[in-house]
């Protein structure tokens, strides 16, 4: 929005607030509405996963989304025009007590108006005295050294070392939470999981496996299906038998002994005294009620649980043999909450991506007017989601609820780069593909520029956080806006000019249009003849 006011300078009447007003909404009004859209929709499709923190953090943000828009287009716009009446009327800045400029230093002019000068535009160049030295700088060094035949071909040969590493990366990613890392750096728990490690590693987790309804424990065909089920879960890999624990299998022991009856409901619940007596820590494993037993637990220790993978396994064979019980049983341990992410994560991050990046693909053809540059905006998207994820693994970040979070914001935010140069490309009246790439980081390279770096330094004071969730909040949100970035300011650009010029039709021949500059001599005259025209 500045950079389209302080261009519209040379576009409409310098003292007419309303058109210049005007022109700076035809210019980056779509532009904001397009990639306000995406990000809208991608944090609300985000709200389509199965964790709850994620559902909750994408409904806020795309709340906060939709009030930045409305934000933008109607209080942001307004206080444009009552600056530009303050400049007018050479009023102070903070004060708005009318000031003397004249001939007056940059820097005094800074200081009483907010900008150097507010002289009218340059008659030869048409660039205002206001215009900011970074806009010039892509206009005249960057744009056109970035469109050289040589540094196109370097940027391709860039782009395939980008995606390479990419890939490599994404098929190194690892799956899952560690414990530690929901904990602050400084934490005892750090040291106790260290700890755990280092002298119980060989040790998983002592699952709970609790009958959930109430059945006839005195009916012994009821006692065998119990036992039995439980030998169905000690038969798993990951499970150590002879560290079970069952309250009901020593209890059959003690009657099988002769020391006590346990063969009708009376006797099977008054004799579990007899139990307790001798250990008692078994009556914390069953709620006895007045009907009889209502529920109860026993434990089985899991071993060599050592990675993702392994709690995946665990979790899943664990439940499948829950769920073939004729009894009705239920497996649980606290750390299967964790457990769980790994069942999922891995496809509702697939699907959150997928379906984000069609949407903005939708978005981008209803309100880009060309089908093509909507395609690479997609492509962006895709491009930097790859990368974000490829080198989410050297940088030591796992896939959890966590990073899908980031992953989320990485559709939002990587649309906006390559949108806005997309958009300016092919709305540009240039004759060629390199002046319309050039014209595009005119207009938009120093906004994309700056957008990037104040959102890197707004978050770079969590990479000193103590807390592993803030850290990657930066990791991710600096990987995002690094290959936004690098989209929108090296990739897109070069990459319009290849094939974004294409589909629209020369004055003079109604073929499709190339750049002029690629072609040969003899190629020239050659569509000069068929023209039967002279080529403008």
């Amino acid at each position: 929005m500045i950079s389209s006011w302080e261009q519209s300078s040379s576009k409409a009447d310098k003292s007419d607030t309303k058109s210049r007003l005007a022109e700076t909404y035809r210019e980056a009004a779509l532009s904001v509405t397009i990639t306000t859209l995406t990000d809208v929709l991608a944090f609300f499709i985000g709200t389509w996963t199965s964790f709850p923190s994620v559902r909750s953090f994408c409904l806020y943000t795309g709340t906060a989304f939709v009030f930045c828009y409305v934000y933008v287009i109607t209080f942001f716009g307004a206080v444009i025009a009552l600056n530009h009446k303050r400049v007018k009327g050479n009023q102070h800045w903070l004060t708005c007590v009318q000031v003397k400029v004249g001939k007056k230093s940059c820097l005094y002019n800074a200081c009483c108006l907010g900008s150097c000068s507010s002289e009218p535009p340059e008659p030869e160049t048409g660039e205002t005295e206001s215009e900011h030295p970074m806009s010039i700088f892509f206009k005249k060094y960057y744009g056109p050294f970035l469109t050289g035949k040589w540094i196109k071909l370097l940027v391709v040969l860039l782009y395939g070392a980008y995606l390479g590493g990419s890939i490599y990366g994404c098929t190194q990613v690892k799956e899952g939470i560690d414990l530690r890392n929901l904990a602050s750096d400084d934490s005892y728990v750090i040291a106790y999981y260290d700890d755990d490690d280092k002298y119980f590693s060989d040790y998983g987790p002592r699952v709970m496996v609790v009958v959930t309804d109430s059945v006839n424990y005195w009916d012994e065909s009821v006692r065998n299906d119990i036992e039995a089920c439980v030998q169905d879960l000690e038969n798993i890999n990951y499970v150590d038998r002879n560290l079970s624990l069952s309250w009901l299998r020593v209890y059959t022991e003690i009657a099988g002994s002769g020391l006590i009856n346990i063969n009708s409901k009376d006797l099977f619940i008054n004799n579990l005294p007899v139990l307790f007596q001798y250990f008692p820590s078994f009556e914390w494993d069953i709620n006895k009620t007045a009907e009889g037993i209502a529920a109860s637990r026993f434990f089985i220790q899991t071993v060599n649980v050592t990675s993702a993978v392994d709690e995946k396994n665990l979790l899943n064979q664990l439940r499948d043999r829950a769920k073939q019980c004729v009894v009705p049983l239920m497996v649980y341990h606290p750390a299967f909450i964790y457990y769980d992410q790994y069942l999922v994560i891995v496809q509702n991050t697939i699907q959150n991506v997928v379906i984000a990046a069609g949407a903005m693909l939708v978005v981008s053809l209803v309100l880009i007017p060309s089908p093509l540059c909507c395609l690479w905006v997609t492509f962006a998207i895709a491009s930097v989601i790859v990368g974000v994820a490829g080198f989410m693994t050297f940088w030591d970040i796992s896939l959890d609820s966590i990073s899908m979070i980031n992953l989320v914001i990485c559709i939002g935010f990587s649309v906006d780069f390559s949108a806005h140069i997309s958009y300016a490309f092919v709305t540009s009246g240039e004759s060629s593909a390199n002046e319309k790439a050039v014209g595009a980081l005119h207009q938009l390279g120093y906004p994309v520029l700056q957008g990037a770096v104040s959102t890197v330094l707004g978050v770079v004071v969590l990479a000193a956080a103590k807390t592993y969730i803030f850290r990657t909040f930066f990791k991710i949100m600096f990987l995002v806006i690094l290959f936004g970035a690098l989209h929108g300011l090296v990739f897109i650009p070069v990459f319009l000019t290849f094939f974004g010029y294409l589909g629209k039709s020369l004055p003079i021949t109604g073929t499709k249009t190339p750049d002029l500059k690629f072609f040969s001599k003899s190629r020239i005259q050659y569509v000069r003849f068929r023209s039967n025209k002279d080529c403008p």
